[in-house]
């Protein structure tokens, strides 16, 4: 049951949300510090720091606040995993399914600003059990009066005001505790979430965004894509049709067809976002698909990620994607010059290292015939890779926020395709995008 408390509004109250953390986490430190002591041991920092109470309270306290500072934590856990302490990213992954719900008067206040005293009285039913919450608002199912089923999108009070505050305190309270690798430079990635962060929290530009990439899947039966209300949607509430189905990842026990058939159709909608629309919906949360199994329909949810890919951003991509497959490593290594992942200077050690991991992570794009992702174990080798790369080398460098964000996109795409034990023909997809660039 997802658990309710009010969304701190202000600046001061979500600054003193983060002192109680501070508190809380320098409080666990000195007990377990002392515990450690009385047994004879010499605790390291690490061992008073990442521990499991002191992981719960960082959880939960930014799942409380919600916000940018819940975001940001998410986007550290998906985009530069890799680079923390293990202890914090698994605290940090938590996030990505947890939030708390508004309580039922907090709602009432917002929906009262949004669309007056009595909005209610457009509505035949309103439902106060939000259908999802998440870091920037929450969802519930509504019906009107003349009938129509909408999924009514509320943000939180004062989310709006405080990302740039609250970005600031969450990054010098992790770097307070030593939780950023100093090696690392993540002002890049903070800077794209804030900007990212007030995109998202722009409802109307959401509202943008669902129609063009309505547009742009017009000619796919397949997919479903709200529409939205646009009488009742403002910047803070967005207003839509109702899209019918059941959790994506339900299909986990569905015929073998029907699960191929599903995660077919998404990666080639994947690689059509990426290469022949540069317009890309970021969010890998399963929650964004839902399945109608009825009309065989795959709902898509939550536009508030979507990204603009620009041209020589995309060619790049096509031109790393085409090496990779063919695995020229020379022809790998300029291109991931180009997209960001090399630079210029890096030693011939490190370059070799990077085109092994990427030549590595398009593996299921050069296996002919379908991938079994149910059976795949690419997920760890990567990790494995990624992992050595940063203690052989040192590494110190994240990719560009945009090329992370794709990381997000393409990463989230996986899982769905292992959670749902899918054989897909990559190759065959990949090999529609690839022929331009291979001539």
């Amino acid at each position: 049951m997802t658990r309710q408390s009010p969304v701190p509004e202000q600046r001061a109250s979500r600054l003193w949300q983060l002192g109680r953390l501070v508190g809380g986490i320098a409080g666990g430190v000195l007990s377990e510090g002392a515990r450690q002591l009385a047994a004879g041991k010499r605790p390291s920092s690490a061992d008073v720091l990442l521990t499991p109470a002191n992981a719960a309270r960082l959880a939960d306290r930014l799942a409380e606040m919600r916000g940018a500072a819940m975001k940001v934590g998410q986007l550290l856990s998906m985009e530069a995993g890799e680079f923390l302490p293990p202890e914090f990213t698994r605290v940090l992954a938590v996030l990505r399914e947890q939030a708390h719900a508004m309580p039922l008067g907090q709602v009432n206040a917002v929906l009262k600003r949004a669309w007056g005293e009595d909005w209610a009285a457009g509505f035949r039913r309103f439902s106060f059990t939000p259908l999802a919450a998440a870091s920037i608002g929450q969802v519930h199912e509504a019906e009107t009066r003349d009938g129509r089923r909408l999924a009514i999108k509320i943000q939180y009070p004062g989310v709006r005001a405080s990302i740039d505050s609250d970005i600031e305190n969450v990054a010098a309270l992790l770097r307070l505790f030593r939780l950023l690798p100093r090696e690392i430079d993540f002002q890049p990635l903070l800077d794209e979430a804030r900007r990212q962060l007030h995109e998202e929290a722009d409802y109307l530009s959401e509202a943008g965004h669902i129609a063009r990439y309505a547009a742009l899947v017009g000619d796919v039966p397949e997919l479903a894509v709200p529409t939205v209300d646009a009488q009742r949607t403002t910047a803070e509430v967005l207003a839509m049709s109702f899209v019918p189905g059941a959790p994506i990842e339900a299909l986990a026990e569905a015929p073998q067809e029907t699960r191929d058939a599903v995660a077919t159709r998404l990666w080639a909608l994947a690689l059509r976002e990426v290469f022949d629309w540069g317009v890309v919906q970021t969010d890998p949360n399963f929650g964004n698909y839902r399945y109608d199994a009825e009309t065989a329909r795959i709902g898509l949810l939550d536009f508030g990620a979507t990204r603009r890919l620009g041209r020589e951003r995309v060619d790049a991509l096509s031109r790393l994607l085409c090496a990779t497959l063919d695995v020229d490593r020379t022809g790998v290594a300029a291109a991931a010059v180009e997209v960001g992942y090399l630079g210029a200077g890096d030693d011939g050690a490190y370059r070799e290292a990077v085109v092994d991991l990427l030549c590595l992570a398009a593996e299921p794009a050069r296996v002919g015939g379908p991938y079994a992702f149910g059976t795949s174990d690419l997920a760890r080798r990567v990790s494995e890779q990624v992992l050595t790369l940063r203690l052989d080398h040192r590494a110190g460098r994240l990719p560009p926020p945009d090329v992370l964000f794709l990381h997000r996109k393409l990463g989230g795409m996986y899982l769905l395709s292992q959670r749902l034990r899918a054989r897909v023909d990559l190759a065959a997809l990949v090999a529609r995008h690839a022929a331009p660039q291979r001539g």
